[in-house]
């Protein structure tokens, strides 16, 4: 993974994004970045993360 701050970086900026928006679309935005960094910009991870971040924002919005 060739990024700026590495694993837990991602893993921190997605808890965070996660409950700032507290959304089912913020989640999958916040998500979207991070599976396109950890997957070196690939499509398949792009569309996964956001897929789970947006899973993820749904259940913390409710």
């Amino acid at each position: 993974m060739n990024t700026k701050f590495g694993w837990t970086g991602v893993i921190t900026l997605v808890v965070l994004a996660s409950l700032a928006s507290g959304c089912t679309l913020g989640g999958a935005a916040a998500g979207g970045v991070v599976g396109n960094e950890a997957t070196d910009h690939s499509t398949a991870g792009t569309i996964g993360g956001a897929v789970v971040g947006g899973a993820v924002g749904y259940e913390l919005g409710k």
